[in-house]
């Protein structure tokens, strides 16, 4: 864990879990969310794609910046500088991208104190709701097994409810492959890249 740059497999096992939607609506906790999950809280102003959608390049570039400088510096926080595998970043970006509770799982501390089997049991404490046990299995098979599930394809949901709730509309779903998107946000980052 050493090198700080996220790997293109990394970002696409954690879009995989997401899907993506490029104009904002309001997730099942009722907050206007876009993209790959993004609010406002992130500190990007997602209000801004009401009624206007993103390109999928867009929400790609954003999806990476915030896991680079918000959400890996938290994991790398929590396991207090210990070495962890891609596979391992990997999980754990995912879990905490979707829980935003890294710092304070139970598994997490059980890992580092090397209670593996514990540390297996207890990720799976945080699978509510239902919709969320097959992400959190993934998550965990990935981190302690190192078994990746993700593969450049997400599901995009091109349409969007234009009144109240402002829900995705569920039968605009297909399937597209990121790789090429991953790639480019991937290569802006890099040293001496425009």
């Amino acid at each position: 864990m050493a090198e700080a740059l996220l790997s293109e497999r990394t970002l696409l096992e954690v879009a995989e879990h997401e899907g993506l939607v490029l104009e904002s609506y309001k997730c099942s906790a009722g907050k206007l969310t876009w993209g790959f999950g993004v609010t406002s809280a992130s500190g990007h102003q997602v209000d801004r794609y009401t009624s206007n959608p993103s390109t999928i390049e867009r929400a790609v570039e954003i999806f990476e910046w915030l896991l680079r400088d918000k959400y890996l510096p938290q994991v790398r926080a929590a396991f207090r500088g210990r070495e962890l595998t891609e596979a391992q970043l990997a999980a754990a970006l995912s879990f905490h991208w979707n829980t935003g509770a890294i710092g304070r799982a139970d598994w997490v501390q059980s890992f580092l104190l090397g209670r593996r089997d514990k540390a297996w049991t207890e990720f799976m404490h945080w699978s509510r709701p239902r919709e969320i046990i097959a992400r959190r299995k993934a998550e965990r098979d990935l981190f302690f097994d190192g078994r990746w599930s993700g593969d450049g394809v997400v599901t995009i949901y091109d349409r969007v409810n234009r009144r109240e709730p402002r829900n995705p509309i569920w039968s605009s779903a297909r399937q597209i492959d990121i790789k090429d998107e991953v790639r480019a946000a991937l290569a802006r980052k890099e040293p001496g890249a425009a």
